[in-house]
């Protein structure tokens, strides 16, 4: 029955962190892996988990960072979102869809589903596609963390 609760913890610690910007893929794959987790359902459950906010990224970035823009408390860090975005949408701009896609598959640091979706949105490019692109970007950014990962719990378990 331990055994199943501490199971559980693991999965779900897995399933936030993923959620998370900055983290999303790049924590939650190295997490679950180094957890014990089988890779494949860490994979899957990052995935899911990273997924899980971007239609409501796609529908609600653009209102929501206007509003919080005009507030004198937020500012600062809704301006330092708009130069990421922007930053970020010089490079989807040039190549559409498939710039969408390379900002989200590459784990770099500030890339990932949050950004993408916010690039997206503050382009207002089409819903569908955008969804489908940040998703397939999220899978190649799952599987090149994944083969990082193991690689390295393969590594660290050889010295």
């Amino acid at each position: 029955m331990n055994y199943i609760v501490e199971h559980f913890r693991s999965e779900w610690a897995v399933f936030l962190l993923s959620m998370i910007p900055i983290s999303e893929l790049r924590g939650s794959i190295p997490l679950g892996i180094s957890l014990g987790l089988p890779p494949f359902e860490v994979f899957l459950i990052s995935i899911a988990g990273n997924m899980l906010p971007v239609p409501f990224l796609l529908k609600l970035f653009r209102p929501i960072i206007r509003y919080v823009a005009r507030t004198r408390l937020l500012r600062r860090p809704a301006a330092y979102v708009l130069k990421k975005v922007n930053k970020g949408s010089n490079k989807v701009i040039r190549y559409e869809l498939l710039g969408l896609f390379l900002l989200v598959a590459i784990p770099l640091p500030t890339t990932g589903a949050w950004t993408g979706s916010a690039v997206a949105a503050f382009l207002k490019l089409d819903f569908k596609k955008s969804f489908l692109f940040i998703f397939m970007g999220v899978i190649t950014a799952g599987v090149i963390m994944l083969a990082i990962s193991t690689a390295g719990a393969s590594f660290w378990r050889m010295t």
